[in-house]
């Protein structure tokens, strides 16, 4: 039977912590904690609408939930058992070159090619723009969540029929 292609797993055995993330739009150069948040970073919400302050910019947020049934996660990339096999210069693959193709290729479909650790969950998310919050139409991370959720529901969903209305198949 063949494995996943994408194994997600939680780093601990409890339930991993409950975050906000927020998607800024600009790019910062660090990659290790900061001290005094309060100091960089004072969001203020007003109902729906979030304004804060960053290094001087106005940035209007706006909430994107989480759907019912879906799971919002934060996670970081894992290395398949060819990367880690790799990094240990070990051979990736021993070849057999009397064994038979089809065996060879079904031994390649059952190995897992990528992980993801789950290192936090959210039930939602602020995406930020410069001075006007933004929307699906021009926001493309937006669009990309909203894209990536019917396409989930096309590729989960059963076919309808298109026969007669009967519900039987026609043909």
């Amino acid at each position: 039977m063949a494995q996943h292609m994408l194994q997600i797993t939680s780093e601990s055995a409890s339930a991993p912590p409950q975050v906000k993330p927020h998607l800024l739009p600009c790019r910062i150069h660090h990659t290790g904690p900061v001290g005094a948040t309060d100091l960089f970073w004072a969001p203020k919400t007003e109902g729906t609408k979030h304004t804060a302050y960053f290094r001087g910019r106005k940035l209007c947020g706006h909430a994107v939930h989480v759907p019912e049934g879906y799971r919002g996660v934060v996670g970081a990339r894992q290395p398949s058992a060819q990367e880690q096999a790799r990094q240990r210069n070990e051979p990736e693959e021993i070849i057999d070159v009397d064994a038979d193709v089809d065996d060879q290729a079904a031994q390649r479909q059952q190995t897992v090619t990528g992980g993801l650790a789950v290192l936090a969950e959210f039930d939602e998310m602020i995406v930020w723009g410069h001075h006007s919050a933004p929307d699906a139409a021009t926001d493309a991370h937006m669009r990309g969540v909203d894209e990536w959720l019917a396409l989930s529901e096309q590729i989960h969903s059963y076919p309808k029929d298109e026969g007669d209305g009967t519900g039987k198949a026609t043909g």
